[in-house]
């Protein structure tokens, strides 16, 4: 995959079969769109672009919102669409100004001149341009003059087993990840660099490799204990993750640690992947450290069982 990080380096296409979106989570709804991307360009010998925006737009609209939590970082989503074997993906820069382009040279500008659009699909509440004024209609009405086709992906293909990124981010914020694997397709998972904790769960026999909290925006699932696989050096272990504050230690700051099991290699300073199977149980405080001991080997009991690698 070609992967372009502004609209000057792209080249223009002879035949380009194009979508956009912010593709946040790239789930099983974005998937239909991106296979019916890949089969256009297929049959008609043309090439699949998408174009995705970066920061989320609604990181730049609305900066007061500090709630907005995303399934992905961009690294992630550039991860992801990679797998679904797409031809280029274009990454435009959002700014303010940006947002300001209306329709009409977001078609002309953007899509017909710069990247040579013959065929474009979008999904059923696709908007763009200034005040998201484009539509559908618009499209149709005025891909003719262009020279374009647009093709839009029904609602009800979509929206079947109610596939959305909202429905994706409350199942994961409830602990609900059988819903979210469901609807993503795959495990939910979070990347971060490997840094030094406080040795903790060495002493009670359950070395942790603590992550660096993501993006601030990355969203982080409810708190608690997982079962969840972990990719190192493009090899996956089992794991048993814990995310919270460590209310037994009265500790503040949220903690993103992960038993690997069968594992005793260094890897700090590493990037690894934690891919949630299931939910355990809720973060709670224990009395004594030989407690929460004694709990912990229950998880991991329960988290050999969950896993299949």
């Amino acid at each position: 995959m070609n992967v372009y990080h502004s609209l000057d380096a792209f080249k223009k296409l002879d035949f380009a079969v194009v979508t956009s979106g912010t593709f946040d989570g790239v789930h099983l709804g974005h998937k239909k769109i991106l296979n019916r991307l890949k089969e256009i360009a297929k049959s008609s010998n043309g090439e699949s672009v998408v174009i995705t925006y970066w920061p989320h737009p609604q990181l730049i609209l609305n900066p007061e919102n500090k709630s907005i939590k995303l399934l992905n970082t961009y690294e992630e989503r550039e991860q992801l669409l990679k797998e679904q074997g797409i031809d280029h993906l274009l990454r435009i820069p959002f700014t303010k100004e940006f947002s300001q382009i209306t329709s009409e040279k977001f078609i002309k500008s953007i899509l017909i001149d710069q990247i040579g659009t013959k065929k474009l699909v979008i999904g059923y509440d696709h908007r763009f341009g200034k005040n998201r004024e484009g539509s559908f209609e618009e499209l149709k009405k005025d891909g003719p003059a262009y020279g374009f086709d647009v093709e839009e992906i029904a609602r009800q293909d979509i929206d079947s087993i109610g596939i959305s990124s909202s429905a994706i981010r409350k199942s994961l914020l409830e602990g609900d990840v059988d819903t979210a694997t469901n609807l993503l397709g795959r495990p939910y998972s979070i990347s971060g660099e490997v840094v030094m904790g406080d040795q903790l769960g060495r002493t009670l026999g359950y070395p942790t490799a603590n992550i660096a909290a993501p993006s601030p925006h990355k969203l982080i699932p409810a708190e608690g204990i997982y079962a969840a696989t972990v990719n190192v050096n493009n090899t996956q272990f089992g794991g048993m993750l814990y995310i919270g504050h460590r209310p037994t230690l009265e500790n503040k700051k949220l903690a993103i640690e992960v038993n690997i099991f069968d594992f005793n290699e260094n890897i700090y300073g590493k990037t690894i992947q934690l891919n949630l199977v299931k939910f355990i149980r809720s973060d709670k405080k224990f009395n004594s450290l030989e407690e929460l001991k004694f709990q912990l080997a229950r998880d991991k009991k329960a988290a050999l069982q969950l896993i299949r690698i």
